[in-house]
Protein backbone atom coordinates (compact mmCIF):
# COMPACT_ATOMS: atom_id res chain seq x y z
CA UNK A 1 0.00 0.00 0.00
CA UNK A 2 1.43 3.54 -1.17
CA UNK A 3 0.50 6.24 1.56
CA UNK A 4 0.72 9.81 1.32
CA UNK A 5 4.28 10.62 3.46
CA UNK A 6 6.08 8.59 5.65
CA UNK A 7 8.66 10.75 8.22
CA UNK A 8 11.11 7.38 9.29
CA UNK A 9 13.67 7.75 12.11
CA UNK A 10 12.30 10.46 14.21
CA UNK A 11 12.27 11.44 18.09
CA UNK A 12 8.59 11.76 18.24
CA UNK A 13 7.64 14.36 21.09
CA UNK A 14 3.71 13.15 21.06
CA UNK A 15 2.41 16.96 22.24
CA UNK A 16 1.37 15.52 25.68
CA UNK A 17 4.57 16.08 27.51
CA UNK A 18 5.88 12.51 27.52
CA UNK A 19 9.64 11.99 26.57
CA UNK A 20 10.79 11.46 23.07
CA UNK A 21 10.80 8.25 21.62
CA UNK A 22 12.03 6.90 18.41
CA UNK A 23 9.29 6.11 15.78
CA UNK A 24 8.11 6.38 12.04
CA UNK A 25 4.68 8.22 11.29
CA UNK A 26 2.78 7.45 8.45
CA UNK A 27 0.40 10.10 6.85
CA UNK A 28 -2.50 10.29 4.68
CA UNK A 29 -5.54 11.63 3.42
CA UNK A 30 -4.10 14.94 5.63
CA UNK A 31 -4.02 12.86 9.09
CA UNK A 32 -1.61 11.11 10.85
CA UNK A 33 -2.13 6.88 9.91
CA UNK A 34 0.40 5.13 12.60
CA UNK A 35 3.17 5.54 14.87
CA UNK A 36 5.71 3.41 15.04
CA UNK A 37 7.45 1.11 12.54
CA UNK A 38 5.97 1.95 9.10
CA UNK A 39 5.33 -0.74 7.08
CA UNK A 40 3.88 0.96 4.12
CA UNK A 41 5.56 2.56 1.16
CA UNK A 42 4.51 6.33 0.52
CA UNK A 43 4.93 8.79 -2.37
CA UNK A 44 6.63 11.20 -0.04
CA UNK A 45 9.72 9.84 2.24
CA UNK A 46 12.07 11.94 4.67
CA UNK A 47 14.52 10.88 7.01
CA UNK A 48 14.27 12.38 9.80
CA UNK A 49 17.91 11.42 11.05
CA UNK A 50 16.93 11.91 14.78
CA UNK A 51 15.81 14.89 14.88
CA UNK A 52 12.61 15.87 17.03
CA UNK A 53 8.65 15.48 15.81
CA UNK A 54 6.54 17.40 17.20
CA UNK A 55 2.66 18.68 16.48
CA UNK A 56 3.00 21.89 14.73
CA UNK A 57 3.19 24.85 17.17
CA UNK A 58 -0.25 26.72 17.91
CA UNK A 59 0.70 30.83 18.07
CA UNK A 60 -2.50 31.70 20.53
CA UNK A 61 -2.12 35.33 19.85
CA UNK A 62 -1.60 36.32 16.74
CA UNK A 63 -2.80 39.52 14.91
CA UNK A 64 -3.13 36.99 11.20
CA UNK A 65 -6.10 38.61 10.01
CA UNK A 66 -4.69 40.71 7.39
CA UNK A 67 -1.88 38.67 6.78
CA UNK A 68 -3.81 35.85 5.75
CA UNK A 69 -5.18 37.97 3.06
CA UNK A 70 -1.72 39.44 2.04
CA UNK A 71 1.10 37.27 2.77
CA UNK A 72 -0.98 34.07 2.47
CA UNK A 73 2.14 31.86 2.33
CA UNK A 74 3.09 32.99 6.07
CA UNK A 75 6.83 32.51 5.83
CA UNK A 76 7.31 34.26 8.94
CA UNK A 77 5.22 31.72 10.93
CA UNK A 78 5.63 28.52 8.76
CA UNK A 79 9.47 28.89 8.83
CA UNK A 80 9.17 28.84 12.90
CA UNK A 81 7.07 25.88 12.72
CA UNK A 82 3.94 27.25 13.72
CA UNK A 83 0.69 25.71 11.73
CA UNK A 84 -1.91 27.44 12.95
CA UNK A 85 -2.59 30.74 14.22
CA UNK A 86 -5.53 32.11 16.47
CA UNK A 87 -6.42 35.70 15.24
CA UNK A 88 -8.55 38.48 16.36
CA UNK A 89 -6.46 38.78 19.41
CA UNK A 90 -6.79 42.95 21.36
CA UNK A 91 -10.82 43.12 20.38
CA UNK A 92 -9.43 43.75 16.88
CA UNK A 93 -11.20 41.70 14.41
CA UNK A 94 -11.20 41.01 10.83
CA UNK A 95 -15.00 40.46 11.63
CA UNK A 96 -17.65 41.89 11.63
CA UNK A 97 -16.90 44.42 8.91
CA UNK A 98 -18.84 46.86 6.72
CA UNK A 99 -18.37 47.82 2.85
CA UNK A 100 -16.11 50.47 2.41
CA UNK A 101 -14.57 50.22 5.70
CA UNK A 102 -10.93 50.19 6.16
CA UNK A 103 -10.49 47.92 9.11
CA UNK A 104 -6.93 48.19 8.86
CA UNK A 105 -6.97 51.85 9.47
CA UNK A 106 -9.61 51.37 12.14
CA UNK A 107 -7.59 48.92 14.12
CA UNK A 108 -4.26 51.93 13.69
CA UNK A 109 -2.25 49.58 11.62
CA UNK A 110 -2.71 46.39 13.48
CA UNK A 111 -5.12 44.43 11.80
CA UNK A 112 -2.24 44.97 8.47
CA UNK A 113 -3.02 44.35 5.14
CA UNK A 114 -6.87 43.49 5.85
CA UNK A 115 -9.16 43.59 2.62
CA UNK A 116 -11.74 42.27 1.06
CA UNK A 117 -15.44 42.29 0.28
CA UNK A 118 -16.43 40.25 3.29
CA UNK A 119 -18.92 41.08 6.24
CA UNK A 120 -19.11 38.33 8.31
CA UNK A 121 -17.01 35.16 9.47
CA UNK A 122 -17.75 32.60 6.81
CA UNK A 123 -16.97 35.48 4.51
CA UNK A 124 -13.81 36.11 5.64
CA UNK A 125 -13.24 32.44 5.80
CA UNK A 126 -14.16 32.50 2.05
CA UNK A 127 -11.85 35.29 1.53
CA UNK A 128 -8.89 33.87 3.18
CA UNK A 129 -9.17 30.49 1.67
CA UNK A 130 -9.07 31.77 -1.95
CA UNK A 131 -5.93 33.00 -1.05
CA UNK A 132 -4.22 29.33 -0.55
CA UNK A 133 -3.32 30.06 2.89
CA UNK A 134 -0.14 28.23 4.07
CA UNK A 135 -1.58 27.56 7.48
CA UNK A 136 -4.70 27.31 9.70
CA UNK A 137 -6.36 29.94 11.13
CA UNK A 138 -9.08 30.24 13.64
CA UNK A 139 -11.12 33.70 14.36
CA UNK A 140 -11.81 35.83 18.03
CA UNK A 141 -14.19 38.17 17.72
CA UNK A 142 -13.16 41.50 19.17
CA UNK A 143 -14.92 43.98 21.24
CA UNK A 144 -12.92 47.00 19.30
CA UNK A 145 -14.20 46.30 15.87
CA UNK A 146 -17.82 45.31 17.24
CA UNK A 147 -18.22 48.65 18.82
CA UNK A 148 -16.98 50.75 16.49
CA UNK A 149 -19.25 49.19 14.10
CA UNK A 150 -21.65 50.19 16.57
CA UNK A 151 -21.14 53.17 18.44
CA UNK A 152 -18.15 54.41 16.05
CA UNK A 153 -15.53 56.16 18.86
CA UNK A 154 -17.72 57.64 21.49
CA UNK A 155 -16.80 58.05 24.20
CA UNK A 156 -19.91 56.94 26.37
CA UNK A 157 -22.04 53.59 27.41
CA UNK A 158 -23.96 52.19 25.05
CA UNK A 159 -27.80 52.29 25.12
CA UNK A 160 -29.84 49.00 25.49
CA UNK A 161 -30.27 48.45 21.86
CA UNK A 162 -26.59 49.17 20.69
CA UNK A 163 -25.53 46.61 23.32
CA UNK A 164 -28.03 44.46 22.18
CA UNK A 165 -27.11 44.99 18.99
CA UNK A 166 -23.16 44.23 19.59
CA UNK A 167 -24.23 41.56 21.64
CA UNK A 168 -26.03 40.01 18.42
CA UNK A 169 -22.91 40.57 15.56
CA UNK A 170 -20.68 38.23 18.87
CA UNK A 171 -23.04 35.45 18.64
CA UNK A 172 -23.26 35.11 14.84
CA UNK A 173 -19.08 35.13 14.93
CA UNK A 174 -20.06 31.96 17.24
CA UNK A 175 -22.42 30.41 15.33
CA UNK A 176 -19.92 30.66 12.47
CA UNK A 177 -17.20 29.13 14.79
CA UNK A 178 -15.40 31.68 16.34
CA UNK A 179 -13.74 30.55 19.46
CA UNK A 180 -14.11 33.17 21.49
CA UNK A 181 -14.58 37.38 22.50
CA UNK A 182 -11.75 39.09 22.62
CA UNK A 183 -11.06 42.53 24.53
CA UNK A 184 -8.12 45.71 24.09
CA UNK A 185 -9.07 47.40 27.03
CA UNK A 186 -6.10 49.74 26.36
CA UNK A 187 -7.58 50.55 23.40
CA UNK A 188 -9.97 52.66 21.71
CA UNK A 189 -12.92 52.24 21.50
CA UNK A 190 -12.60 49.81 24.76
CA UNK A 191 -11.20 51.79 26.55
CA UNK A 192 -14.58 53.49 27.03
CA UNK A 193 -16.31 50.75 28.22
CA UNK A 194 -17.32 49.84 31.63
CA UNK A 195 -17.06 46.26 33.51
CA UNK A 196 -21.03 45.26 32.92
CA UNK A 197 -20.60 46.25 29.31
CA UNK A 198 -17.86 43.70 28.79
CA UNK A 199 -19.50 41.21 30.72
CA UNK A 200 -22.87 41.31 28.92
CA UNK A 201 -20.88 40.77 25.83
CA UNK A 202 -18.53 37.78 27.01
CA UNK A 203 -21.58 36.49 28.03
CA UNK A 204 -22.38 35.60 24.52
CA UNK A 205 -19.74 33.11 24.54
CA UNK A 206 -21.46 31.19 27.75
CA UNK A 207 -23.92 29.15 25.75
CA UNK A 208 -20.83 27.91 23.12
CA UNK A 209 -18.46 26.76 25.82
CA UNK A 210 -16.22 29.89 24.36
CA UNK A 211 -13.33 31.92 25.56
CA UNK A 212 -13.16 35.80 26.76
CA UNK A 213 -9.74 36.47 25.89
CA UNK A 214 -7.81 39.90 26.70
CA UNK A 215 -5.85 42.50 26.73
CA UNK A 216 -6.16 43.33 29.81
CA UNK A 217 -7.21 47.52 31.14
CA UNK A 218 -3.65 47.93 32.85
CA UNK A 219 -0.26 45.89 32.53
CA UNK A 220 1.86 48.00 34.44
CA UNK A 221 0.48 50.04 38.02
CA UNK A 222 -2.81 48.49 38.20
CA UNK A 223 -2.04 45.23 36.75
CA UNK A 224 -3.53 43.61 40.33
CA UNK A 225 -6.61 45.13 39.55
CA UNK A 226 -6.93 44.36 35.95
CA UNK A 227 -6.36 41.14 36.87
CA UNK A 228 -9.39 41.01 39.50
CA UNK A 229 -11.44 42.36 36.61
CA UNK A 230 -10.67 39.83 34.30
CA UNK A 231 -11.51 37.14 36.74
CA UNK A 232 -14.64 39.08 37.64
CA UNK A 233 -15.71 38.79 34.07
CA UNK A 234 -14.83 35.26 33.92
CA UNK A 235 -17.09 34.77 36.79
CA UNK A 236 -19.93 36.74 36.03
CA UNK A 237 -20.24 36.03 32.59
CA UNK A 238 -19.62 32.15 33.53
CA UNK A 239 -16.69 31.44 30.89
CA UNK A 240 -13.41 30.40 30.44
CA UNK A 241 -11.03 33.79 30.48
CA UNK A 242 -8.15 33.91 28.62
CA UNK A 243 -4.89 36.75 30.02
CA UNK A 244 -3.38 37.67 27.13
CA UNK A 245 0.55 37.99 26.98
CA UNK A 246 0.46 37.96 30.72
CA UNK A 247 3.82 41.10 32.04
CA UNK A 248 4.13 43.70 34.98
CA UNK A 249 5.03 46.75 32.13
CA UNK A 250 7.49 49.21 33.88
CA UNK A 251 10.18 48.83 36.10
CA UNK A 252 8.48 49.84 39.23
CA UNK A 253 6.28 46.72 38.65
CA UNK A 254 8.91 44.20 37.70
CA UNK A 255 7.83 41.06 40.14
CA UNK A 256 4.56 41.91 40.07
CA UNK A 257 3.76 39.00 38.12
CA UNK A 258 4.06 36.30 40.88
CA UNK A 259 1.19 38.03 42.36
CA UNK A 260 -1.33 38.01 39.89
CA UNK A 261 -0.25 34.13 39.04
CA UNK A 262 -1.20 33.75 42.39
CA UNK A 263 -4.81 35.40 42.22
CA UNK A 264 -5.16 33.31 39.25
CA UNK A 265 -4.21 30.48 41.31
CA UNK A 266 -6.48 31.46 43.80
CA UNK A 267 -9.50 31.52 41.53
CA UNK A 268 -8.28 27.88 39.92
CA UNK A 269 -8.82 26.52 43.12
CA UNK A 270 -11.99 27.98 43.51
CA UNK A 271 -13.07 26.34 40.48
CA UNK A 272 -12.41 29.33 37.54
CA UNK A 273 -11.42 28.38 33.89
CA UNK A 274 -8.50 30.79 34.03
CA UNK A 275 -5.90 30.56 31.31
CA UNK A 276 -2.63 32.66 30.02
CA UNK A 277 -0.22 32.94 27.23
CA UNK A 278 3.40 35.12 26.84
CA UNK A 279 5.74 36.31 23.99
CA UNK A 280 9.25 35.42 25.22
CA UNK A 281 10.66 39.12 25.14
CA UNK A 282 12.08 41.90 27.19
CA UNK A 283 9.69 44.23 24.81
CA UNK A 284 6.71 44.77 23.92
CA UNK A 285 4.64 46.28 20.67
CA UNK A 286 1.29 48.14 19.84
CA UNK A 287 -0.18 50.94 18.41
CA UNK A 288 1.75 53.69 19.41
CA UNK A 289 -0.68 56.21 19.95
CA UNK A 290 -2.74 54.42 22.58
CA UNK A 291 0.38 54.76 25.13
CA UNK A 292 0.81 58.16 25.18
CA UNK A 293 -1.24 61.25 27.04
CA UNK A 294 -0.18 63.83 24.35
CA UNK A 295 -0.76 66.55 27.18
CA UNK A 296 1.26 64.68 29.56
CA UNK A 297 4.49 62.61 27.95
CA UNK A 298 5.63 60.27 29.74
CA UNK A 299 8.80 60.46 29.43
CA UNK A 300 10.28 56.84 31.06
CA UNK A 301 8.29 55.92 28.52
CA UNK A 302 9.37 57.55 25.90
CA UNK A 303 13.19 56.78 26.67
CA UNK A 304 12.40 52.88 25.95
CA UNK A 305 10.59 53.37 22.65
CA UNK A 306 11.53 52.08 19.20
CA UNK A 307 9.87 52.73 16.02
CA UNK A 308 8.85 49.53 14.01
CA UNK A 309 6.19 51.20 11.55
CA UNK A 310 6.08 55.14 10.59
CA UNK A 311 3.83 55.98 7.39
CA UNK A 312 5.04 59.91 8.30
CA UNK A 313 8.56 59.10 8.77
CA UNK A 314 9.78 56.17 6.84
CA UNK A 315 13.41 56.87 7.71
CA UNK A 316 12.44 56.76 12.18
CA UNK A 317 11.92 52.91 11.37
CA UNK A 318 14.26 51.17 13.59
CA UNK A 319 15.73 53.75 15.64
CA UNK A 320 15.31 54.86 19.48
CA UNK A 321 12.92 57.77 19.89
CA UNK A 322 16.07 59.14 22.10
CA UNK A 323 17.90 58.90 19.21
CA UNK A 324 15.76 60.71 16.99
CA UNK A 325 15.17 63.29 19.43
CA UNK A 326 18.99 63.66 20.07
CA UNK A 327 19.46 64.08 16.15
CA UNK A 328 17.29 66.50 15.62
CA UNK A 329 17.94 68.39 18.96
CA UNK A 330 14.49 68.21 20.29
CA UNK A 331 13.61 66.64 23.73
CA UNK A 332 12.24 63.13 23.68
CA UNK A 333 8.82 64.29 24.48
CA UNK A 334 8.43 66.53 21.99
CA UNK A 335 9.77 63.55 19.42
CA UNK A 336 6.89 61.68 20.88
CA UNK A 337 4.46 64.31 19.61
CA UNK A 338 6.36 64.90 16.20
CA UNK A 339 5.32 61.33 15.00
CA UNK A 340 2.44 60.89 16.55
CA UNK A 341 0.83 64.92 15.33
CA UNK A 342 2.02 63.85 12.13
CA UNK A 343 -0.59 63.03 8.63
CA UNK A 344 -1.20 58.94 9.66
CA UNK A 345 1.26 59.17 12.86
CA UNK A 346 -2.01 57.59 14.76
CA UNK A 347 -0.72 54.22 12.37
CA UNK A 348 2.56 54.36 13.80
CA UNK A 349 3.64 50.69 15.76
CA UNK A 350 6.13 51.54 18.19
CA UNK A 351 8.17 49.02 20.55
CA UNK A 352 8.48 49.14 23.65
CA UNK A 353 11.32 47.99 26.27
CA UNK A 354 9.42 47.57 29.62
CA UNK A 355 9.74 44.07 30.88
CA UNK A 356 11.99 41.97 32.68
CA UNK A 357 13.76 38.79 31.95
CA UNK A 358 12.90 37.22 35.19
CA UNK A 359 9.21 37.95 35.00
CA UNK A 360 9.72 36.16 31.53
CA UNK A 361 11.10 32.97 33.81
CA UNK A 362 8.45 33.20 36.19
CA UNK A 363 5.95 33.13 33.69
CA UNK A 364 7.68 30.39 31.60
CA UNK A 365 7.63 28.08 34.53
CA UNK A 366 3.60 28.52 35.44
CA UNK A 367 2.09 25.85 34.43
CA UNK A 368 0.12 25.41 31.29
CA UNK A 369 1.42 29.18 29.91
CA UNK A 370 0.84 28.77 26.66
CA UNK A 371 2.86 30.45 23.65
CA UNK A 372 1.98 33.40 21.29
CA UNK A 373 4.25 36.09 19.22
CA UNK A 374 1.83 39.13 19.12
CA UNK A 375 3.52 39.92 16.39
CA UNK A 376 2.25 42.56 14.20
CA UNK A 377 2.90 41.51 10.28
CA UNK A 378 3.82 44.81 8.94
CA UNK A 379 6.54 44.23 7.16
CA UNK A 380 7.37 47.26 5.15
CA UNK A 381 8.69 48.27 8.44
CA UNK A 382 11.26 46.84 10.84
CA UNK A 383 8.28 44.52 13.36
CA UNK A 384 9.14 43.30 16.47
CA UNK A 385 11.16 40.33 16.13
CA UNK A 386 8.67 38.33 17.27
CA UNK A 387 6.79 37.79 14.37
CA UNK A 388 9.31 35.64 13.08
CA UNK A 389 11.51 34.17 16.46
CA UNK A 390 8.87 33.55 18.82
CA UNK A 391 8.80 30.01 18.92
CA UNK A 392 12.52 28.75 18.37
CA UNK A 393 13.17 31.30 20.80
CA UNK A 394 11.63 29.46 23.29
CA UNK A 395 13.21 25.90 22.03
CA UNK A 396 16.37 27.64 22.01
CA UNK A 397 16.53 30.27 24.71
CA UNK A 398 14.68 28.99 27.56
CA UNK A 399 14.72 25.58 26.94
CA UNK A 400 18.39 24.39 25.63
CA UNK A 401 20.39 26.96 27.45
CA UNK A 402 18.42 28.11 30.31
CA UNK A 403 16.57 24.76 31.25
CA UNK A 404 13.37 26.91 32.11
CA UNK A 405 11.71 24.10 30.95
CA UNK A 406 11.65 20.82 29.19
CA UNK A 407 12.03 20.11 25.98
CA UNK A 408 8.43 17.97 25.99
CA UNK A 409 6.73 20.38 28.61
CA UNK A 410 7.80 23.17 26.31
CA UNK A 411 6.29 21.34 23.19
CA UNK A 412 3.37 20.38 25.03
CA UNK A 413 2.60 24.13 25.69
CA UNK A 414 2.83 24.80 22.38
CA UNK A 415 0.46 21.99 20.85
CA UNK A 416 -1.99 19.84 22.70
CA UNK A 417 -2.50 22.92 25.49
CA UNK A 418 -3.09 25.49 22.89
CA UNK A 419 -5.57 23.19 20.99
CA UNK A 420 -7.57 21.68 24.10
CA UNK A 421 -7.98 25.46 25.15
CA UNK A 422 -8.92 26.99 21.60
CA UNK A 423 -10.63 24.36 20.73
CA UNK A 424 -8.87 23.12 17.70
CA UNK A 425 -10.35 19.76 16.79
CA UNK A 426 -8.30 16.79 16.55
CA UNK A 427 -5.03 19.01 16.63
CA UNK A 428 -2.08 19.53 18.79
CA UNK A 429 -1.06 15.72 19.48
CA UNK A 430 0.75 13.00 17.45
CA UNK A 431 -1.90 10.01 17.26
CA UNK A 432 -3.40 8.10 14.88
CA UNK A 433 -6.43 9.99 13.39
CA UNK A 434 -5.19 13.14 14.42
CA UNK A 435 -4.82 15.95 11.47
CA UNK A 436 -1.32 15.55 9.90
CA UNK A 437 0.18 18.99 11.45
CA UNK A 438 3.92 18.70 12.36
CA UNK A 439 6.98 20.03 12.87
CA UNK A 440 10.31 18.17 12.07
CA UNK A 441 13.62 20.44 14.00
CA UNK A 442 16.96 19.80 15.10
CA UNK A 443 16.64 20.36 19.42
CA UNK A 444 20.83 21.22 19.65
CA UNK A 445 20.79 24.11 16.68
CA UNK A 446 17.06 25.06 16.67
CA UNK A 447 16.72 29.30 17.58
CA UNK A 448 15.56 32.86 16.90
CA UNK A 449 18.22 35.01 14.51
CA UNK A 450 15.35 37.66 14.05
CA UNK A 451 16.55 40.76 15.98
CA UNK A 452 15.66 43.99 16.76
CA UNK A 453 17.97 45.71 13.99
CA UNK A 454 17.31 43.31 11.89
CA UNK A 455 14.07 41.28 12.40
CA UNK A 456 12.65 39.85 9.18
CA UNK A 457 15.14 36.90 9.49
CA UNK A 458 13.95 33.38 9.77
CA UNK A 459 14.73 30.79 12.47
CA UNK A 460 17.66 28.30 12.66
CA UNK A 461 17.12 24.54 13.18
CA UNK A 462 13.17 23.81 11.72
CA UNK A 463 13.83 21.19 8.82
CA UNK A 464 10.04 20.42 7.79
CA UNK A 465 7.00 21.94 8.76
CA UNK A 466 3.58 19.06 7.00
CA UNK A 467 0.24 21.44 7.51
CA UNK A 468 -2.90 18.52 6.64
CA UNK A 469 -0.42 16.30 5.70
CA UNK A 470 1.30 18.36 3.20
CA UNK A 471 5.24 19.12 3.23
CA UNK A 472 5.16 23.00 3.48
CA UNK A 473 8.69 23.80 4.43
CA UNK A 474 11.51 21.69 3.93
CA UNK A 475 14.92 22.72 4.38
CA UNK A 476 14.55 26.32 3.92
CA UNK A 477 12.32 25.76 1.14
CA UNK A 478 8.87 27.18 1.27
CA UNK A 479 6.56 24.71 -1.03
CA UNK A 480 4.09 27.17 -2.02
CA UNK A 481 1.56 23.57 -0.54
CA UNK A 482 -1.19 26.23 0.67
CA UNK A 483 -2.66 23.77 2.63
CA UNK A 484 -3.75 25.41 5.50
CA UNK A 485 -7.88 25.59 6.52
CA UNK A 486 -9.87 27.57 8.19
CA UNK A 487 -10.86 26.39 11.14
CA UNK A 488 -13.58 26.29 13.29
CA UNK A 489 -14.20 26.17 17.48
CA UNK A 490 -14.60 22.30 18.01
CA UNK A 491 -16.38 21.52 14.69
CA UNK A 492 -14.96 20.37 11.40
CA UNK A 493 -12.93 22.98 9.44
CA UNK A 494 -14.57 25.36 7.74
CA UNK A 495 -15.64 23.96 3.94
CA UNK A 496 -17.54 27.01 1.99
CA UNK A 497 -20.87 24.73 2.74
CA UNK A 498 -22.55 27.63 5.37
CA UNK A 499 -22.70 30.17 2.74
CA UNK A 500 -19.90 33.06 2.09
CA UNK A 501 -21.48 35.88 3.97
CA UNK A 502 -20.44 38.28 1.30
CA UNK A 503 -21.67 41.46 0.49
Amino acid sequence: MTIDLIIRNARVLDGNGAPAFSADVEVDEGRIRHVGTASSSARTEIDAHGAHLAPGFIDVHSHDDGAFIRHPGMAFKLSQGVTTCVCGNCGFSAIPALPGVDQASASGGILAGLQGSFSDLNGYFAHAAAQGPALNAIMLVGHNTVRAMVMGFEQRRPTGAELSKMRALVVQAFEQGACGFSTGLIYRPGRWSDTDEVIELASAAHDFDALYTTHMRNEGDKLLEAVDETLQIGREAGVHAHISHHKAAGRPNWGKVRESLARVDAARAAGQRVSLDIYPYTAGSGRMIEYFNLNDVNRDLAEVIRIASCPAFREFEGRMLVDIAAERNIDVTEAVKLVLTAPGGDRTICIQFIIDEADIETNLRYRDMMIGSDGIPDLRGRPHPRLFGTFPRVLGEYVRRRGVLSLPEAVRRMTSVSADTFGLLDRGRIEPGRFADLVLFDADTISDTATYDEPKQESAGVKTVVVNGRVAFQDGVHTQAAAGHMLRYRRSAWTGEQGNGQT
